[in-house]
Parts: C-alpha cells; sequence; structure tokens
C-alpha cells in the first residue's frame, strides 16, 4: 500500500521534502502540492489555498513544511478532515498551540508525528546503539554556523537548539530536570543568534549545547562520556568514533565504529510511511516529545 500524501509548503525545506517524497515511489505517491503561490511547475495537482485543496484532493497524510507560526492553524485544518500529520519542527510556536493540535488530534486519533530529522541521522542510531547498557556521565552538543537566511520568524533556540535538547532526550532515555540557558543577540535585532545550554538530567547526566549563527562554518557535533569509554559523534560526516582504556603512558583505544550512511530525511520519511501503515513510531517524535522541547527551550525567552 502507498500512502497517498499532500506537501504543504515548497520553500527550501519544502523542496527537499518533496526530493525525497518523489523519490520514495514505493512508500508514498503525491496526490497534492499546496503553497500561497507556485513558483515553478510540478507534475502533481497544484493549490495556492489550503481549503480548497483539502476539499477537492484525494490523500491520506499531510506533510506540514510552512512557517512554525503557522503550524496550528495548518494543522487544524487537516485534522478536521481526518487526515494523519508529518509536521516539521516544533509542533508549534508555544505549548498553548501545540496543546490544541493535541486535542484535536486525540480526538480523531489521528496519527502525527513531529519532524526531529536529526533522530534518523544515521551516526545518531549508531551512538545510540553503542550507549545501549552503558551508564552515561556527560553528553555535549555543538551545533553552529553561519546565518540561514531563510529563518525569519525565530532565534536560534527555537530553530537550532530544539534538535539538541531532543536528542539528548533521545539518546539517553533520560528526562531533563534542570535548565540552564544563556543567550545574547550579537549581530540581529530581533531574535537571539548565540547561546549555551546547561542541563541535569535524571541519573546525575549533565549535558551542554553550544549553537550559534557567527560561526563561519557549519559544525555538528556529539560527544558522549560513559563508564567505559568516550564518543565522538560528526552528524555532518556520519562518523563514530571511540576512545577508552587510557593507560599511564597516555596511550588509548581508538576504535571507528560502523555507520551505515544514508540521508537523514529519507529515513524519517520511510518511518513516517511505516507509521501510516502499521501505527509503529519506531523512533520518530511525538506531539508530547516536541512540548517537552519547547518548553525548555522558551525558558531562555
Amino acid at each position: 500500500m502507498m500512502v497517498k500524501v499532500a506537501l504543504i509548503g515548497l520553500g527550501s525545506m519544502g523542496q527537499n521534502h518533496y526530493r525525497v517524497l518523489k523519490s520514495l515511489s514505493q512508500e508514498f505517491k503525491i496526490t497534492a502540492l499546496c503553497d500561497v503561490q507556485q513558483t515553478k511547475d510540478y507534475d502533481e495537482p497544484f493549490y495556492t489555498s489550503l481549503d480548497e485543496m483539502l476539499e477537492k484532493a484525494d490523500f491520506d497524510a499531510a506533510v506540514i513544511v510552512v512557517p512554525t507560526f503557522l503550524h496550528k492553524e495548518v494543522a487544524l485544518k487537516c485534522l478536521s478532515y481526518g487526515k494523519d500529520l508529518f509536521i516539521e519542527k516544533p509542533v508549534a510556536s508555544n505549548n498553548q498551540e501545540a496543546t490544541e493540535i493535541l486535542k484535536a488530534a486525540t480526538a480523531i486519533n489521528a496519527k502525527v508525528c513531529i519532524g526531529y530529522i536529526e533522530r534518523f541521522n544515521p551516526v545518531v542510531e549508531a551512538l545510540k546503539n553503542e550507549l545501549e547498557g552503558k551508564e552515561i556521565y556527560s553528553i555535549g552538543i555543538t551545533r553552529v554556523g553561519p546565518f540561514p537566511p531563510r529563518i525569519a520568524d525565530v532565534g536560534i533556540l527555537t530553530d537550532l537548539s530544539v534538535h539538541d535538547i531532543d536528542l539528548i532526550r533521545y539518546i539517553t532515555g533520560h528526562e531533563i530536570e534542570q535548565v540552564s540557558i544563556y543567550k545574547s543577540k550579537k549581530i540581529h535585532n530581533h531574535h537571539e543568534d548565540n547561546a549555551i545550554l546547561s542541563f541535569r538530567l535524571s541519573g546525575e547526566i549533565v549535558a551542554s549545547i553550544t549553537t550559534n549563527w557567527l560561526t563561519p562554518f557549519r559544525k555538528r557535533t556529539i560527544e558522549v562520556a560513559t563508564k567505559n569509554g568516550y564518543y565522538e559523534a560528526n552528524l555532518m560526516e556520519q562518523d563514530l568514533t571511540e576512545y577508552s582504556e587510557y593507560q599511564k603512558n597516555n596511550s588509548y583505544v581508538i576504535r571507528k565504529c560502523m555507520v551505515k550512511k544514508e540521508e537523514p530525511l529519507i529515513r524519517e520519511h520511510k518511518a513516517f510511511a511505516h507509521y501510516i501503515k502499521t501505527g509503529d513510531r519506531h523512533g520518530l517524535s511525538t506531539i508530547e516529545d516536541s512540548m517537552i522541547t519547547l518548553d525548555i527551550s522558551s525558558r531562555g525567552n
């Protein structure tokens, strides 16, 4: 069974979703596209009105890739037509809006997931597998780079750190108990562009996130200290290294961990198709997961 899907939002991220959904022709059939204006030709029916698309198009699930402040309006309209949803992160602008989406989804038993793509980075899966059964001491995430022009409506805490707050919970399996957030506006007028977040998790795990839009190159790394070894993951290179068995002569063992490289968005949409067909989430983020992340990131505001 192929999932009939509508894609709402054809901006830069929407174009990525379109490309991936088209490539997964055994899992998906795109039956409708929607945006406020059509800027290029597509094979599929294109609507500039969401209401018209909901009235006329035949689809099972919608992929929502519109600006965050529109998530609630678009999601609620789709849910009123009984559609399952993939909503790009975060679920909404705030938890009040997210609660409305959750209530509407629960009322019709809709399958809804939130697009935290880094969960589907193969190096994250490899790291999570390596940490299984190990005692985690600390986890540190660095996510820095230049300012992305596509971002206009949110600051770095909402755009970037939400990925890593989610990853800390997902990778460790522990809940965040204490939060400290330090932020600044260095080159932008309206939103923070520089932040350090510190956490204490259950199990006395400590964690940190360093993130900014001030660095001339992109860097995405996760470092985890455990009782038995130290792991370094490069999310861009999909590379994972374990350092262990430190000796008094300053020597130690280095092991390159096996990572099967694949585009995270492809893996995420395969999981979404599986979820629609079977009800098995297989790592996909819930509305509640995104609400926890939103709550934590909003403490910096």
